[in-house]
């Protein structure tokens, strides 16, 4: 498999040119040159098929020939080897939960699988591999863990100050070892605006061996694959379903979409943003118009600038006509989403979290223009991450899962910055994170 720049402007790669780039050197994204086409013996097999034999199947050919079978499966394995639920909230509305990992979030996934392939890669190698992930959130979390401790490899996390949740920020700056935070004063659209501002510093590259982590990456979107097929392998109803995916920076709807395109059966696929509803004007009117990023509950989602909206170009050739054909949009505020929470804990005793409310919000509204048609939400972290607005919101205690409560007590180890990129370059030229 090879991959082209959605600049246009760059050499093809391979899988591991790809991943250890993290964006082409014109500054562009990697996109597949063709998409695969899915055995249907996948498909028509997945009930019985393990979590570990789906990844291979769907990842092997993105990968080509750049890692043996073996260990490919053996990387699959690793990444997929917690349980990912299909839970019914009511009648016509399921849950895909996808916070039974490490860190609590749907982000474990592309994470663990990313950390692997550059682990095998960068293994028995002299020179250092330098990460660096802007994160709104749960992407840092995911990344730390993943990459902790792996050879080679020093991962810098930029995470705006006041933004994330407790938990979040805890999870990302009490690691240490080859994780380093830095606190920027702004939104995540600054931290990265500083991150791809780095890609672009001739001085900085020639020094350092830089790659992101965020969904950017081909080795960490592609793998977000594996949980649609997951949830279909769970599937109890004959129509496909409908699939509704919380949206920020659009690299899970997208690998949604590419799986959908090589073979994956869904009915539609609904984009549900928050306040930041860039993508949700562009369905309506046209005109693709970024904006500042506006902070809200749910803080994941909170981006202006959509990183994967050039992918969403690629797969639909430009066409927002073409687009409009299988996915739909939608906003959903701060009321309406605590509103939701309430509601749904109230009448159906399911408890979401920020992210999975606006998904849910923006699945009944279409279900009640489409009777009779059923669809999967993606919950994509643990209620816990955002405690204090589900507390809030239905007016009972959250329960701290066992796998966070090493948290407690902790303190945090972060480098506050301001947004300007030569406070950042100097802070990686002095090179005190490695």
């Amino acid at each position: 498999m090879k991959y082209f720049s959605t600049q246009n402007n760059s050499p093809l790669a391979g899988f591991r040119e790809a991943a250890t780039r993290g964006q082409a050197p014109d500054k562009g994204l990697y996109f597949p040159c063709e998409l695969p086409v899915l055995p249907k013996s996948l498909i028509e097999n997945l009930s019985s098929l393990s979590k570990a034999e789906i990844a291979f199947q769907v990842i092997s050919p993105y990968i080509g020939s750049e890692i043996p079978a073996d260990a490919l499966f053996r990387i699959c394995e690793e990444t997929v080897n917690f349980d990912f639920p299909l839970v019914d909230i009511n009648d016509s509305i399921s849950s895909l939960e996808l916070f039974h990992g490490p860190t609590l979030a749907f982000k474990d996934v592309g994470a663990r699988f990313m950390s692997r392939c550059l682990g095998y890669f960068s293994s028995g190698s002299d020179k250092k591999l330098t990460i660096l992930v802007a994160t709104s959130g749960d992407t840092g979390s995911a990344v730390a863990n993943g990459f902790l401790d792996v050879e080679n490899v020093n991962v810098v996390i930029l995470y705006p100050s006041g933004k994330v949740s407790n938990i979040q920020e805890l999870q990302l700056t009490t690691l240490g070892r080859n994780i380093t935070a830095l606190e920027v004063s702004g939104n995540f659209d600054d931290c990265q605006a500083l991150v791809k501002q780095a890609f672009l510093d001739t001085e900085l590259n020639s020094r350092l061996n830089l790659t992101s982590a965020n969904s950017i990456n081909v080795a960490r979107w592609l793998p977000q694959q594996f949980y649609y097929f997951f949830a279909l392998q769970q599937w109890k109803h004959e129509q496909m379903p409908v699939i509704c995916v919380p949206s920020g920076n659009f690299g899970n709807i997208c690998a949604g979409l590419i799986a959908h395109k090589t073979g994956m059966p869904a009915l539609h696929f609904i984009a549900a943003c928050n306040c930041n509803d860039v993508f949700t004007n562009y369905l309506q009117h046209g005109d693709y118009l970024p904006k500042p990023a506006v902070a809200t509950y749910s803080n994941a989602m909170d981006v202006g600038d959509p990183s994967n909206f050039v992918r969403l170009l690629e797969l639909f050739g430009h066409s927002v006509g073409n687009m409009r054909e299988i996915i739909s949009s939608c906003s959903v505020n701060d009321l309406q989403t605590t509103d939701t929470i309430r509601e749904v804990e109230k009448n159906f005793n399911y408890l979401l979290e920020p992210h999975g409310a606006v998904a849910y919000k923006a699945l009944k509204d279409y279900l009640d223009l489409h009777p009779g048609q059923k669809g999967i939400i993606l919950e994509t972290a643990h209620p816990i991450k955002f405690r204090e607005v589900v507390e809030k919101a239905t007016g009972k205690v959250v329960e701290i899962p066992e796998s966070v409560k090493y948290l407690h007590g902790k303190e945090k180890q972060s480098i506050p910055i301001n947004p300007d990129f030569q406070s950042f370059k100097d802070f990686l030229m002095e090179g005190k994170f490695s």
